[in-house]
């Protein structure tokens, strides 16, 4: 379930109109553009950066940019973003870090639905004129280049029926490989980027019941290395995104400094699918809630921004 509370009726102009008030004269009124921005749906923010465009004849982020600042900044013009471009931009950037960050780029490429991840690859190729398939294959190497290339090319089946003899067969495949320390995976690469979500979670019940550990744990009698981790990381996201994604919020709120990359990439893109659920998960795991972590550990506009996505304030 979405945590975001946004209103039922709105004026997209009004809201356009109010938002450019907020960017005018000394000082930016950065809780008025909170108190729009953070309670609009992904159709009402569309309207509204569609109306400010209309109006003014400006770009609704370029504005932001030019405004704001620091994590807040970064926070809201990556929730005005539409979703493929959203993930685009992240993509990119996790690509230009010195080692590209795998788990950010897993992220993408299996939590995706097909379709968003194909609306992803073109929104990529639109705005850097490249391919994401020619970027993750220029900035990597190895197997890690091969699962990464591998699953963001996929356009998987992604409907509810799975095949249990073929689940038995690939769970013993994979374990010949992850066990009998294979110089390579190719067969594993294979059968994670091309199975459904629901046949490989069928795998992966299939291989704890016949081998009594799950492949996460026996992936651990391997020295970690950045593939096996980026592998660790599609298995997790697969088997259960609330579970991953509460313990993406756990370790940037325990990372000295708090990690804001993270937790903003998290909260923005799961305001309005299961954030709720995995808030719920989060609480239970650590005995204190998201939304207390985030107060204590977070400041300012940026913090007031991102309580608003988990359902704080008024609308």
């Amino acid at each position: 379930m979405a945590t975001i509370v946004s209103p039922p009726h709105f004026s997209p102009v009004e809201d356009a109109e109010n938002i450019k008030k907020a960017c005018q004269g000394f000082g930016t009124d950065e809780k008025a553009i909170i108190s729009i921005l953070g309670h609009r749906n992904l159709f009402q923010r569309k309207l509204i950066r569609q109306a400010y465009q209309e109006i003014y004849h400006e770009d609704l982020i370029h504005q932001l940019k030019s405004e704001l600042s620091g994590d807040f900044e970064k926070a809201i013009c990556l929730w005005v973003l539409d979703p493929p471009e959203r993930d685009a931009l992240l993509a990119n950037l996790a690509l230009q870090k010195p080692v590209p960050d795998s788990k950010v780029l897993i992220e993408i490429a299996c939590m995706r639905s097909p379709e968003d991840l194909l609306a992803t690859r073109r929104a990529y190729r639109c705005l850097y004129k490249r391919s994401l398939e020619e970027d993750l294959a220029s900035r990597t190497t190895g197997d890690i280049r091969k699962l990464l290339v591998a699953t963001a090319s996929a356009y998987k089946y992604d409907g509810e029926e799975f095949d249990e003899t073929l689940a038995h067969s690939e769970a013993a495949i994979l374990h010949d490989e992850i066990l009998g320390k294979a110089v390579d995976h190719e067969e594993t690469i294979r059968v994670i980027s091309t199975r459904s979500g629901v046949q490989l979670c069928a795998i992966f019940n299939r291989y704890k019941d016949i081998y009594g550990r799950s492949i996460t744990k026996d992936m651990l009698s391997h020295p970690t290395n950045e593939y096996l981790s980026a592998l660790r990381a599609a298995i997790r996201c697969i088997k259960n995104p609330n579970r991953y994604y509460a313990k993406v919020l756990r370790n940037a709120i325990n990372t000295a400094g708090t990690d804001e990359d993270a937790l903003t990439r998290v909260i923005v893109t799961r305001a309005e699918k299961d954030l709720k659920k995995i808030t719920e998960l989060y609480h239970k795991r650590n005995n204190e809630s998201l939304d207390q972590a985030i107060a204590k550990e977070t400041s300012r506009d940026y913090k007031a921004f991102l309580l608003a996505l988990l359902g704080h304030g008024g609308i």
